[in-house]
């Protein structure tokens, strides 16, 4: 049991660990966009465009800090490795499925863009994915 905690402790904080250096690293590289946010106001500061048919790069920029930062996944990623953080210390089983997903995810998000930490993320998967495995050994083991 003290096993398959420290593995969904390994892959919590390596989901994390990709969640917040993701964001910090957005923040950084496009501060002045962010800043542009505030000073326009947040709501609706970044615009779909649907009708630009000839968008400059201020634009451009503008969502591509927004799909890159609060619209990406590092904000669910951040929550997934905060529940599962959180269940691993509470000894909840976390399904194989979920660890599978992630593997799965990252394996094509690291194939697509290479390179990137994406891989990292596998690992976080197969850890989770034999944290399930030997919960389950041990339930086959346990006496009735």
């Amino acid at each position: 049991m003290n096993a398959e905690r420290n593995l969904l402790r390994w892959a919590s904080g390596i989901m994390l660990v990709l969640g917040v250096g993701h964001l910090t690293l957005l923040t950084i590289s496009s501060w002045s966009d962010i800043v542009g946010w505030a000073e326009r106001g947040v709501w609706a500061a970044v615009p779909l465009g649907l009708n630009e048919t000839d968008p400059t790069v201020a634009y451009l920029r503008n969502e591509v800090t927004f799909w890159a930062g609060p619209g990406s996944f590092s904000v669910p990623l951040i929550l997934l490795g905060a529940l599962i953080l959180h269940l691993a210390g509470r000894g909840v089983a976390v399904p194989v499925w979920v660890g599978w997903g992630f593997a799965a995810w990252c394996l094509v998000g690291g194939v697509l863009l290479v390179p990137s930490p994406y891989f990292v993320g596998v690992v976080a998967g197969v850890l989770i994915v034999l944290a399930a495995r030997r919960r389950a050994r041990a339930e086959e083991t346990a006496p009735v």
